[in-house]
């Protein structure tokens, strides 16, 4: 069976990135009048819902907040589709992990219902959250994730160091850039990253994924490739397909 995840890369500042965003998430959930928000990313759940369902407006899909839920695996059981917002990848990871979510949320997304993660949502779709550019606030179980994609996503990502303004001088920011990270990440791990690009988003269909956007593919013991959009691509960040 066919499955659908959209995952996006989050910094949806500006107003055609906006556009982008709402399209391709109405589209995505075209025969979901209802989907289920996961908000665990963040800790007021109530607010991140309806701060969603506004960014959204009225002419997208209805956002059913988990909170309001008794029983959250049989929210989860019941979704026609699934949504992960934002947020701090490890909150998200040990929250589902304490309400053993994982497992009913990758079933519902095999059995074939549509399924959006954006940043922290795209990180847990990952066999980990290993690539995550977060700060560990909680300590999750274990890093393991739902692994509906078969390769990991870096969000946010950015080439090169970063430049800063103090004050009206513009300085350097001397630490590591988002390809040294995902290098050390290779020296011990042989899983494909995907560095997504601001405002960028994936389709994966199980099989092929299919880019919104820009994205740097990084395969280990191998030179990054840029992707640009509309780049079709299989579960080795590969073009080969």
């Amino acid at each position: 069976m066919a499955i659908s995840i959209l995952l996006g890369s989050g910094g949806i500042s500006t107003e055609e990135r906006k556009k982008i965003y709402v399209d391709l998430v109405r589209e995505h959930f075209s025969q979901s009048d209802q989907v289920l928000f996961i908000p665990y990313a963040s800790d007021d759940h109530e607010f991140y819902t309806n701060r969603m369902q506004s960014f959204l407006g009225k002419n997208g899909p209805e956002l059913l907040g988990i909170e309001t839920f008794e029983d959250p695996i049989r929210a989860v059981n019941s979704a026609n589709g699934i949504y992960l917002g934002g947020g701090n990848s490890f909150l998200l990871v040990k929250s589902l992990h304490e309400r053993n979510l994982l497992d009913s949320i990758r079933d519902r997304i095999t059995n074939g219902i549509p399924y959006l993660g954006i940043s922290a949502g795209s990180n847990i779709a990952c066999p980990s959250m290993m690539t995550t550019n977060d700060m560990p606030i909680v300590y999750p179980p274990t890093f393991k994730a739902l692994g509906i994609v078969p390769f990991q996503i870096n969000p946010h990502y950015h080439p090169g160091k970063v430049l800063f303004k103090d004050g009206n001088e513009i300085s350097k920011h001397y630490g590591e850039s988002r390809a040294q990270r995902i290098a050390e990440f290779h020296k011990h791990n042989s899983t494909p990253v995907l560095g997504m690009w601001e405002g960028s988003f994936v389709h994966w269909d199980g099989t092929v994924g299919r880019l919104t956007g820009r994205a740097t593919a990084f395969i280990a013991d191998a030179e990054p490739v840029e992707m640009y959009h509309g780049t079709e691509f299989n579960s080795l960040l590969s073009r080969d397909i």
